[in-house]
């Protein structure tokens, strides 16, 4: 194993996981390296959430079963907030659909819990420098599976937000009620039509009362 410099400039960490003794020993593999920097940990999305809007992390090594909010939901409002901030998922959980989730969440990457140390290290490097990072098992299921990648299926944050849409709210108002800025609504609305191929708000709230996102 190879130490790198002393004198390289840190990367800020945030530790998401539910169990006491998989942070314990992240923390522990990660105090090996001089330029990597744990500065807090969460249990649980809303936890994470919380403390990442408040120590602004380069990088955060993200579980998805959590208790409160999971680790998809959580990314997708942290990637939405806090764009600098990368999330790099960290789970036991290896389909392709829940990798697929991730990356529709804003996820940089995907590492599994068996994988060594070092693999840890060069990921959150990777994701911290604006790339994306896969575990081997992982980068060849979606490689075999590439029609398994579609972004067709929103996001439970689009999903939130089209009930709202559908429900007569405006950009302006949805905004308010999800105390997120005005233009990132307009986005998901724009996502939202390219994804299901609709461009009438008569289209869309019929989308929204078959899929059970409001009542008729």
């Amino acid at each position: 194993m190879i130490k790198p410099p002393e004198n390289q400039q840190k990367i800020s960490v945030l530790l998401v996981d539910d169990h006491p003794m998989v942070q314990d020993g992240l923390s522990s593999c990660l105090s090996y390296y001089p330029d990597i920097e744990v500065i807090g940990s969460a249990e649980d999305g809303k936890d994470a959430l919380q403390k990442a809007l408040t120590l602004k992390p380069d990088v955060i090594l993200m579980d998805i079963s959590m208790p409160n909010m999971n680790g998809i939901d959580a990314t997708e409002i942290i990637t939405e907030q806090l764009t600098a901030t990368k999330v790099l998922i960290f789970s036991m959980l290896d389909s392709v659909e829940f990798v697929n989730r991730a990356i529709q969440a804003g996820a940089a990457g995907y590492i599994l819990k068996d994988t060594t140390s070092e693999e840890v290290y060069y990921a959150i490097k990777t994701v911290a420098s604006g790339k994306t990072h896969f575990s081997s098992s992982i980068a060849k299921a979606l490689i075999e599976n590439p029609s398994r990648l579609t972004r067709e299926k929103l996001t439970t944050r689009e999903q939130v937000i089209l009930s709202y849409i559908a429900q007569g709210h405006s950009s302006k108002e949805v905004a308010k009620i999800l105390s997120i800025s005005f233009r990132t609504v307009e986005a998901h609305r724009r996502n939202i039509k390219t994804k299901l191929n609709i461009d009438t708000f008569a289209g869309l709230v019929r989308y929204a009362v078959n899929q059970g996102l409001i009542e008729s």
